[in-house]
């Protein structure tokens, strides 16, 4: 991966989460947290990773992104200067999940021991 790909992709998680916290009336996605973005070579999508403290409602929350993609890509084109703003594809980020419930299952032998 190119060091420009790297360097748009950290500006987009912080463009996007910005704009999330502050220029979106949806309160369902006020609550989002954007865990990363990888921008294709070709500059064409992006695949914004996000996470909700309230994992329940991550199917509303990813709907609620859906319908605001549009919004938050016009957003994104006004404060990052780049020629093609890429199409925005939002995938709710299973890692944080998984990482506890490794840490729940490294306690549970901890305390069998």
């Amino acid at each position: 991966m190119s060091i420009k790909i790297e360097r748009l992709n950290d500006q987009f998680q912080q463009v996007i989460s910005e704009i999330l916290q502050t220029e979106i009336k949806n309160q369902e996605i006020h609550f989002v947290t954007i865990t990363g973005c990888e921008i294709t070579s070709d500059l064409s999508f992006c695949k914004v990773y996000f996470t909700v403290l309230d994992s329940s409602k991550k199917e509303s929350t990813l709907e609620a992104l859906k319908k605001a993609s549009s919004f938050i890509r016009g957003k994104l084109s006004q404060k990052i200067e780049i020629r093609h703003t890429p199409e925005l594809r939002f995938i709710f980020d299973e890692s944080i999940e998984y990482g506890d419930k490794i840490e729940k299952i490294i306690k549970k032998i901890n305390e069998d021991e």
